[in-house]
């Protein structure tokens, strides 16, 4: 039986944000008087995760989902309940934790904006204290896999957003972490550079063993890397099983986009829905679970010049809101 390598129990978060009512004197008596709201951004959250999984933590933004890795990784502390990562406190060992675990937020960078990326590669290899010659070894395996020789001496304000992100997940695998935590990894990333950070991020699971804990607003991410996923909304676990039931079940809607060389007069596919439409293309909504795609683009192909296809998942919110339902309704 495997030993969870990360659980939390009944882990809570509460913030104390302060209120101010518009204008000038109201300013002047909260300096006095303030009046502060408590909001709890993580209510009672519980899970484990083995050796080597590959976990989605998936919700809505205002979720919770950053603030519990924040306090796994031991940045924030929580207001109730109990956290072991690795077999360390993280409230209490987070200097040595942090040998242990690597982490990217993707919209709070760690590589110094005005350095290349190799300045802060060596920083950090001293930082954890990583011998040059298994620096040496493990920078040259990540700059291959991520493809980045041409980078390392680019000032980071010069590298495009995927550029950026590659380097960034570099940067936080120098020292072999066992578990890396992804916070929104692909966010603003092209179809490329995504397929890329995802080709690198199965491989560390698959040959190095590295356990991934991952957040992202994007279904292809969750689909092409995790076994399971968790779902958060409000601060609270709704949803905690395979990523395939959570596929089969859920993600079945997919929107077809087709364009074509004529204007488009009379599309009538009885197994879809338009949900947007122009003179040479359109948007149809497929529930895939009734009607095949092949299905749809037979009859497409059957009356029009198709020059294009493309396929989307549906937005994350929709999905995390028909499980959100679902469970409202059973209870």
């Amino acid at each position: 039986m495997n030993t969870p390598i990360i659980e939390a129990v009944g882990l809570a978060k509460e913030f104390h944000i302060k209120q101010k009512n518009p204008g000038f004197w109201s300013g002047v008596v909260s300096l006095f008087r303030p009046n502060y709201k408590n909001v709890r951004a993580v209510d009672a959250v519980s899970f484990s995760v083995n050796a080597g999984e590959v976990v989605a933590f998936i919700g809505p933004n205002g979720a919770g989902k950053s603030t519990t890795i924040k306090m796994l990784t031991g940045i924030l502390f929580p207001s109730d309940g109990s956290i072991r990562v690795l077999g360390f406190d993280p409230t209490r060992q987070r200097q040595k934790l942090a040998y242990h675990i690597g982490t990217v937020f993707g919209q709070k960078p760690q590589l110094w904006y005005h350095l290349p990326p190799i300045d802060t590669y060596n920083l950090l290899a001293r930082i954890y204290e990583v011998p040059a010659d298994r620096y040496q070894q493990r920078l040259k395996f990540l700059v291959d896999a991520f493809e980045i020789q041409d980078l390392l001496k680019t000032p980071v304000r010069k590298l495009s957003l995927g550029q950026r992100m590659r380097c960034e997940i570099v940067a936080s695998l120098l020292h072999q972490p066992q578990i890396i935590f992804l916070d929104e990894p692909t966010i603003g990333l092209d179809v490329i550079a995504k397929q890329q950070i995802r080709k690198v991020i199965k491989f560390l699971n698959e040959k190095e063993g590295v356990t991934i804990f991952l957040t992202s607003h994007d279904a292809g991410d969750i689909e092409a890397l995790a076994h399971r996923s968790i779902v958060i909304n409000s601060g609270q676990v709704i949803f905690d099983d395979t990523t395939e039931k959570l596929r089969n079940t859920y993600i079945t809607k997919k929107i077809v986009e087709l364009v074509v060389g004529t204007p488009i007069t009379d599309f009538q596919f009885a197994g879809g829905t338009i949900v947007q439409k122009g003179e040479y293309s359109l948007r149809v909504e497929l529930d895939t679970s009734a009607q095949a795609i092949d299905k749809l683009l037979e009859y497409a192909m059957s009356r029009y010049d198709i020059k294009d296809i493309n396929i989307f998942n549906p937005p994350m919110e929709e999905i995390i809101a028909a499980i959100y339902q679902e469970t409202q309704s059973r209870s």
